[in-house]
């Protein structure tokens, strides 16, 4: 139901409190859909015909004593809104966690289960032929696949609940800077274009900038012996596909190679980052694109090593306090022009082979869209902040603009911050004003039924990110500590050379 005003919900307690010590849990649940299922994606119907690798629900659960945490990856492409308020409300009911501390945050798998798209009965008020638009003619929700997923995320996090444990965790930031590139270029006639191709002499540059940060906690027994789990945090899009068939993406990938090093009991909790204009594809590149599967090793095995890296690398010790805060309000949809709509209406009657494939799928989706306006002209919007002592995610139910992210990093006041697209909802892509003006255009500003907000929406989800997180005080970085004072160099290395 639509809040009509702003909410803020704070859970937020005194900082007598913090260092008292750290429990975590991590668990993982299976979410492979069958064979024959409907794959997300795309604007049409297409159906998965093998299984590459399982899609999971990967969870933790983080305890400092007073305040309780969930984050919570889903190889999906995106979550509904519906399925995280039914989840939370269960998960607070079985294990106290505060529905607004519970963060869900899907990887944009392209290769995953039908968990996206029209949901059931979503436009049981509109006309025939707008029905049949609807469920016959675009990605669809399956109710059952739904079902699975929403018991599966829960008791992943139950799992996790009950496992907590005492632990040691750190927290570092890596560098891959070889395997996502922005895919909106400045072209010499002025406009901006998504994917304009390789070898396109017409283009002068990106439009927007790529987020090459691989941001790790990890977490390790009591004795810093095992590594429990951990989260990593990464900008790109999951479009990689290997198989074909299932799969979780490239996040199959990185969480082979960090098992690979680690152990295969590890959980990798993954949250994309603000990687709604960025993807593997590098249109500037003169090679040859990789195959499904090779790209998908690529990305995967390339961004793991990296948190390898980083996992190795960071001191241990306790992360707190662990708070989350969220904000959430209304944000009205873009409306299609009325004769916009009464053409479009023409054309959806015709058959697609006389209109053209482009043509017709996005008249369609203006189709719709009027639909939608009809039943829900605003959108409810959620905005999260989680904090894991010197780390702060920051949360948008959109396919988020790469630079609305790095804004975040510089303005946040947290020694780490990690945008997280594409949880608790997923409002489609939110580009940036710049998109919208006179040089701007491209595939993500199409006025679609899935991605429709005004054009300063980007912004108030920044802002409203960055308002909570100055609300917030960042814990300390765990340290081993300064040296011990010098006394004297190494008795056995002090001499001068020695020739005789």
């Amino acid at each position: 139901m639509m809040r009509p005003i702003s909410i803020l919900l704070s859970l937020s307690f005194p900082v007598a409190v913090w260092g008292q010590g750290l429990k975590a849990g991590f668990a993982e649940r299976d979410i492979t859909p069958p064979i024959g299922s409907e794959m997300p994606g795309g604007y049409g119907k297409a159906y998965h015909r093998s299984i590459h690798d399982p899609c999971k629900v990967r969870a933790s659960v983080f305890d400092d004593g007073t305040r309780k945490i969930a984050l919570i990856g889903i190889d999906a492409l995106f979550i509904h809104r519906t399925t995280t308020v039914n989840v939370r409300q269960e998960i607070q009911r079985r294990t106290g966690i505060p529905a607004e501390a519970i963060l869900i945050g899907a990887s944009h798998s392209h290769s995953s289960g039908p968990m996206s798209g029209v949901m059931p009965g979503e436009f049981d008020h509109a006309s025939d032929l707008v029905k049949k638009l609807a469920y016959q003619y675009s990605t669809a929700a399956d109710p059952k696949y739904l079902d699975k997923v929403e018991s599966a995320i829960v008791e992943a996090v139950v799992s996790a609940h009950d496992q907590r444990v005492d632990v040691q965790a750190g927290i570092g930031r890596g560098r891959e800077d070889q395997v996502a590139f922005n895919r909106r270029f400045r072209m010499r006639d002025g406009r901006t274009v998504s994917h304009p191709g390789q070898g396109n002499e017409a283009i002068l540059e990106p439009a927007g900038p790529t987020d090459p940060e691989v941001g790790v906690i990890g977490v390790w027994d009591k004795e810093g012996k095992r590594l429990l789990g951990c989260v990593v945090n990464f900008a790109c899009h999951a479009t990689t596909n290997p198989g074909p068939g299932i799969s979780a993406n490239y996040i199959y990938f990185l969480e082979k190679v960090i098992r690979g090093y680690f152990g295969p009991d590890v959980v990798v909790v993954f949250l994309n980052g603000a990687s709604g204009d960025v993807t593997q594809v590098d249109n500037q590149s003169s090679l040859r694109n990789r195959e499904p599967e090779a790209w998908a090793a690529f990305v995967g095995g390339r961004v793991g090593a990296e948190a390898v890296k980083v996992l190795l690398s960071m001191d241990r010790g306790v992360l707190s306090p662990v708070v989350a805060k969220t904000k959430v309000w209304p944000i009205r949809r873009r409306v299609p022009d009325p004769e916009r709509v009464r053409r479009c209406l023409e054309i959806v009657q015709r058959p697609e082979t006389e209109v053209g494939h482009t043509e017709w799928i996005f008249a369609k989706e203006i189709v719709l869209l009027d639909a939608k306006l009809q039943k829900e002209p605003v959108v409810e919007v959620e905005v999260q902040a989680v904090q894991i002592g010197p780390a702060v995610f920051l949360t948008t139910p959109a396919e988020y603009f790469c630079a609305f992210g790095l804004e975040q990093k510089k303005g946040s006041g947290f020694p780490f911050t990690f945008p997280v697209s594409l949880a608790n909802g997923c409002v489609g892509y939110v580009p940036t004003e710049e998109a919208f003006g006179p040089t701007g255009g491209g595939y993500e500003t199409r006025l679609t039924s899935y991605s429709n907000l005004e054009i300063t929406a980007g912004t108030q989800m920044k802002e409203a990110g960055l308002e909570l997180a100055r609300s917030l005080k960042p814990g300390s970085i765990p340290s081993r500590g300064p040296a011990a004072p010098f006394r004297a160099p190494w008795s056995y290395g002090n001499v001068r050379p020695e020739l005789k």
